[in-house]
């Protein structure tokens, strides 16, 4: 018998029932007022939004994304502007939720569903909700989970509940699916760029019948050019659009079942621990995910009766790719309300798509305040918030960097996303609420995405540090708010991305973007989704060179080709990138495995890189090649070069493997010997019990693992401390 029943759990609608049957109706907003003990905590995250695209930091460029309702919280809070977290969302996400980095937690990159239980959140880790479970608070997530599972889990769609919310509404596996270009089933497949018939002008229609899941039809019609498209407004509320026909039969090739990115997704509700897995031809799972997402975070806020403190975690699916057009209404007039004849895969209108995306968001988290009591609109519309009417604190961070093809100038397009650079890490950070003295300040000071775990800690009156039995790497951020002269808690930053354990040490397949090859992707379908070419198995691009169908499971493979092809070479994305700073400098270290013709096989190529930290606005001097400070070091430089390079090395030694420990407690004992055997009996698959045998880990938890740990009964694991 599994150790998980999955049960039906009740949805939004049931949500907004307990609040009408005697929940509080504000949320804990104004009425819990700054005298309650422990605050409430409202904690969003953006997608793949970098503090370039941010003009309440300095920066965006000539046309940043309108964001109105975050600056008026950051104009009543706190800007942290030198944030780093880590280059890919599961890295980053896994830094906020645990306070451990990757070379503790094994997280490299976006969990994908071929990468094992041991590069995702392990079960015996103390989660922020499990850490808040200790001051009674309830914790709820909305939106991308993508910590763990699916695949490879035994906790399955179940995984929210594991490791430790009461909550969930939304996305577990984290990245949106493919844009159906079918928008349907009405089209062939490649007709329509994003997902919905435009409008008669872009060669589609203004008027036609729109088709919902439950057979009913109505007719959706655009009659102005400042509305969207009549098939944008239909897949919006839900339907398929069929154009210029009146409603009737519907035609045979509707299809309710297919996902479309933003608007059609496979929605997921964990309550208590009981799932529901929501069909696609279901209305929950269909319409523009950012306002789903707020939806859910709004009804649960408003059903909480009060008596216990509460965490909610939106986590934006937004801006992630792949782009599309959110509803115009989200949209505010600045310029950037685009066209429907646009190309969700060109670069340039990608682009202003995720200016749109990163606008729509900012509406609705202002709704998000709204709605909840934490704020109100003004007689001219304009957020007015009051960070002390109500006893909730709010967070406000960016993943990871941005996806290089929306950067904004002048940061670096080719070292954003995906990289330790600049443009990879630097994220905004907006703390607000009422323990903040002097508010509309900016801290220059170093933080980290894992000092967000001690942070949600002291706010509920935990010590992390002593609460967690394994090394965290937090420091307390609670100084900032309460004293504006607070030196700097941290003499170091740290960052590192790089690839996640998948069985017997297989990897992604090769993606070409642009001149790039990476393997970040975690499949063909995510490659094109960011206009990259597959080159691994199931590759149709006519550009691969042909290996029987094959595919090319590294980049230096790929090069290989092109060079026995008599092709030019592409570069190739590091496989790992690291980085850590002081004060003034920055180490960037990167491990590529490149082709050597000499050789006619993949060779590790380690570069380090010095760099001078300039976060000047709006232009800072970032981490390009031409400031690597080691081309030509002096004396001066070569010494903080090795200081720096030794504290590196010191990072990514941390928590070495300690085979048969498999919850990580430090010791090889019973405990691990009973927990192997029960996953091994009823699980047998993936799990953090499935230990290197051999050469690799194979993706199973069977008779070699118990093995591993019985030869290890009784081995004290050493405990590495981290550096801050």
């Amino acid at each position: 018998m599994r150790s998980i029943q999955y049960l039906a759990a009740t949805g939004v609608a049931a949500l907004m029932g307990l609040a009408a049957c005697g929940g509080s109706s504000d949320g804990g907003g104004p009425d819990d007022g700054p005298g309650a003990s422990a605050p409430n905590i409202l904690f969003v995250v953006m997608d793949d939004v970098g503090i370039d695209q941010m003009a309440a930091f300095g920066y965006g460029g000539a046309t940043p994304p309108s964001m109105p309702n975050m600056t008026a919280v950051a104009d009543a809070g706190l800007r942290f502007r030198n944030t780093w977290s880590m280059p890919e969302c599961s890295p980053g996400r896994a830094a906020f939720f645990l306070g451990r980095y990757p070379t503790r937690t094994g997280i490299y990159q976006a969990i994908g569903p071929n990468d094992l239980a041991n590069s995702q959140v392990s079960p015996y880790e103390v989660t922020v909700p499990k850490l808040l479970k200790r001051a009674n608070y309830e914790s709820a997530m909305f939106g991308k989970f993508h910590l763990a599972g699916p695949e490879n889990n035994e906790a399955e769609y179940a995984t929210p509940a594991v490791l430790g919310w009461d909550y969930f509404y939304g996305w577990l596996g984290g990245l949106p699916g493919s844009i159906d270009t079918t928008a349907g089933g009405v089209a062939p497949e490649k007709t329509y760029a994003c997902g919905f018939v435009p409008g008669k002008a872009a060669g589609g229609a203004d008027h036609g019948a729109c088709y919902r899941p439950d057979g009913s039809c109505s007719i959706m019609r655009r009659t102005s050019a400042l509305q969207d498209a009549a098939g944008l407004q239909c897949l919006d509320a839900g339907g398929i659009f069929v154009p210029d026909e009146a409603c009737g039969e519907p035609p045979a090739t509707l299809d309710f079942e297919r996902e479309n990115a933003h608007y059609v997704s496979p929605l997921v509700i964990v309550d208590q621990g009981k799932v529901t897995r929501v069909p696609l031809s279901d209305p929950r799972s269909r319409g523009f995910r950012t306002r789903i997402e707020t939806d859910a975070a709004i009804a649960w806020i408003k059903s909480r009766s009060g008596k216990q403190p509460w965490m909610a975690s939106v986590t934006y699916s937004a801006a992630h790719t792949p782009w599309q057009q959110p509803p115009r209404s989200l949209i505010p007039a600045s310029g950037h309300a685009g066209s429907d004849a646009w190309d969700c895969r060109a670069t340039l209108e990608g682009r202003l798509i995720q200016d749109q995306m990163t606008e729509a968001m900012d509406t609705e988290f202002g709704r998000l305040l709204v709605e909840t009591g934490l704020a109100r609109r003004g007689e001219d519309g304009r957020l007015q918030y009051d960070p002390k009417a109500s006893n909730t604190i709010i967070v406000i961070v960016g993943d990871n960097g941005t996806l290089g093809s929306a950067v904004k100038a002048p940061f670096s397009t080719d070292r954003a996303k995906a990289t330790a650079y600049q443009t990879g890490i630097w994220v905004p950070l907006i703390i607000a609420g009422p323990q903040v003295e002097q508010p509309g300040r900016e801290v220059d000071r170093m933080v980290n995405a894992v000092d967000l775990f001690q942070f949600f800690g002291e706010a509920a009156g935990i010590d992390a540090h002593a609460a967690v039995p394994r090394t965290i790497d937090s420091v307390s951020l609670m100084p900032y708010l309460t004293n504006p002269e607070q030196p700097s808690l941290r003499s170091v930053n740290f960052a590192i991305g790089g690839y996640n354990i998948q069985a017997n040490g297989t990897r992604n397949g090769a993606c070409v973007i642009g001149t790039v090859c990476n393997q970040t992707p975690v499949s063909k379908s995510v490659c094109e989704d960011n206009q990259g070419v597959w080159w691994g198995a199931g590759y149709d691009d006519p550009s691969v060179i042909p290996n029987d169908g094959a595919g090319y499971q590294t980049c230096w493979a790929v090069n290989q080709a092109l060079f026995k092809a008599e092709r030019p070479l592409i570069d190739i994305m590091p496989e790992i990138s690291a980085a850590i700073r002081n004060d003034r400098y920055k180490l960037v270290r990167n491990t590529t495995q490149a082709y050597d013709p000499a050789s006619d096989s993949g060779t590790s190529v380690v570069t380090d890189e010095l760099y001078e930290v300039d976060q000047a606005a709006p232009i800072p001097q970032l981490d390009k090649a031409e400031r690597n400070l080691l081309v030509a070091p002096t004396p001066e430089i070569e010494a903080v070069y090795a200081d720096l390079r030794a504290k590196l090395e010191q990072m990514l030694a941390a928590d070495p493997d300690c085979p048969g420990d498999g919850n990580r407690d430090g010791v090889v004992d019973e405990e691990d010997l009973s927990n192997w055997s029960r996953i091994a009996r009823e699980w047998g698959l993936s799990s953090v019990y499935d230990f290197v045998t051999g050469t690799a880990r194979d993706g199973l938890t069977n008779d070699a693992d118990g093995q591993v740990v019985r030869n290890n009964l009784g081995k004290i694991c050493p405990k590495t401390y981290g550096l801050y």
